[in-house]
């Protein structure tokens, strides 16, 4: 693949000649006066316009996890929020996207992914102005909660789409279109946020974050009403109530205390938390396996699990996404604790690492076709590289650095983890079939979404911890090289993913 321009015009009308096993089947179309029945029409492939669309509309989710980063010394200073509301204002989103992803594709393929991704975006907006209006910090994490519940609502929908209204070579480009917008929107987060805070438009200051969202959903609803395609299961299951209240307990048992237990000075219900959670994972397991054996459809039907490409591929992201998630917000406090940079400036400075992650992104499919599953190996080799450049860059060059003395470890980091990133959301959608593209979608997401707040947790408050006792410098240092654990992980685990990318 040689560029964007090239490739967008092969997906154009995907499916045109062969229907999408999700999509449902058209009534009987008319007999002739021969009595022969004229051929029934093609269900709507995913246009270019309409891959496009959705791209954007998953984009915003992933965005706002990563856009408050940045913000938060501001809105501390506008809310007098403290500690622990800054940390609830994070935790509150990414935990009420975490614990619906999974409801939320479960809800698309019932009653149509367009028409959930049109109700998502349309209450991401809504919940976008509250977060911008909000007149008190705990104003601001109810909404932020609220944006969440409809982050999860909107993304999986986009994913189930790509999965079931495209098909061989062209779904595995555009998932890998979807890989490389998650990758780049969490990064173009931060320096969104970094530029709007420091233009201060109107005076609105960190409120710009939210507000932006506003307009670009409604572009997005306006494009989705013309370019989407409707698709559905053609045998929807019902909510499976046990297994959606197992899951919720179980992801909230398991972040909240982590995300907020250290700025509320670890309290006893932090650790009664924690000791529930391994009790309901297990309950949650032990119900989505009987539920299946006894014929119904769990929530995350364990034989979906089983199918090795998905198994090895999620499997993969948890300490992936646990390392880049920690890794975003460490060096978002570190530029501005530490080095001094203002809000544009520390978005700046990750300019370079959103630059190459896209550009791997686009080398990513051309890579696989040669190499197969060893391209995540090497963008993970690669990602270690540029963490242990950046880790010496901050201890020989602390405090004097600056945006162009970054700039190489940055680069090197961001390439190699968009070559891992893209690669391993197709990976794991490969094998899922049209009609659970949904549950697939949703799994990928919450296991994406959970990594990434679990990163944050636990990076950050070893980070926050160690500040305290050797400083701002030698904690970054030593948590950048915590890491390369999570590297680690990653490399060991990429030699168990298929060897022959689909």
């Amino acid at each position: 693949m040689t560029s964007r321009a090239q490739v967008l015009p092969r997906v154009t009308r995907i499916g045109a000649s062969a229907r999408p096993a999700s999509v449902p089947t058209p009534p009987p179309a008319p007999r002739t006066s021969g009595g022969a029945q004229s051929p029934a029409p093609a269900a709507p492939g995913l246009s270019a316009l309409g891959l496009l669309t959705v791209l954007l509309g998953a984009a915003l989710p992933m965005v706002d996890f990563f856009i408050v980063n940045v913000a938060l010394p501001t809105i501390d200073r506008d809310l007098n929020a403290g500690p622990a509301v800054l940390e609830m204002v994070v935790a509150g989103y990414g935990v009420a996207y975490a614990v619906l992803l999974v409801l939320g594709g479960r809800l698309g393929d019932m009653f149509g992914r367009r028409n959930l991704f049109l109700w998502g975006l349309a209450l991401f907006a809504v919940t976008s102005l509250a977060c911008g209006v909000a007149p008190t910090a705990w104003t601001l994490v109810a909404a932020r909660v609220a944006q969440g519940a409809a982050s999860a609502l909107l993304l999986p929908q986009a994913l189930a789409t790509i999965q079931s209204a495209t098909s061989g070579s062209s779904r595995g480009k555009a998932l890998s279109y979807y890989g490389a917008t998650a990758g780049v929107a969490s990064v173009v987060g931060q320096v969104l946020g970094g530029v709007l805070v420091s233009a201060d438009i109107a005076g609105s200051g960190w409120r710009a974050i939210f507000l932006v969202n506003v307009p670009v959903a409604a572009v997005a609803l306006a494009l989705a009403l013309k370019s989407v395609p409707e698709t559905r299961s053609p045998h929807p299951a019902r909510i499976d109530k046990p297994g959606t209240v197992l899951l919720a307990v179980a992801l909230i048992t398991l972040l909240l205390p982590l995300t907020e237990g250290r700025a509320a000075g670890w309290p006893l219900w932090s650790w009664v938390l924690l000791g529930v959670f391994p009790f309901a994972a297990a309950a949650f397991v032990a119900v989505e396996r009987r539920g299946e054996r006894t014929g119904r459809t769990p929530l995350l039907p364990p034989s979906l699990v089983r199918i090795h490409s998905v198994r090895s591929g999620l499997l993969l992201i948890v300490p992936f996404c646990l390392g880049f998630g920690g890794f975003m917000f460490v060096v978002a406090v570190a530029m501005q604790d530490g080095l001094h940079f203002g809000p544009m400036r520390a978005g700046a400075a990750l300019v370079p690492f959103c630059a190459a992650f896209f550009v791997a992104s686009l080398l990513g499919p051309r890579a696989v076709a040669r190499f197969g599953n060893r391209t995540v190996t090497g963008g993970a080799l690669i990602q270690g590289v540029g963490l242990l450049a950046l880790a010496a860059t901050f201890h020989y060059g602390w405090p004097h650095l600056g945006v162009w003395a970054l700039t190489p470890a940055m680069a090197v980091t961001g390439f190699g983890q968009g070559l891992v990133l893209p690669v391993v959301f197709r990976i794991v959608l490969s094998e899922v079939p049209a009609a659970q593209a949904g549950v697939g979608g949703g799994a990928m997401a919450t296991t994406q979404q959970s990594s990434l707040a679990l990163g944050v947790a636990t990076l950050g408050t070893l980070f926050l911890t160690l500040t305290s006792s050797v400083g701002i410098r030698d904690a970054l240092v030593w948590t950048l090289l915590a890491q390369m654990a999570a590297v680690a992980a990653t490399v060991a685990l990429s030699l168990r993913l298929p060897r022959q990318v689909a």
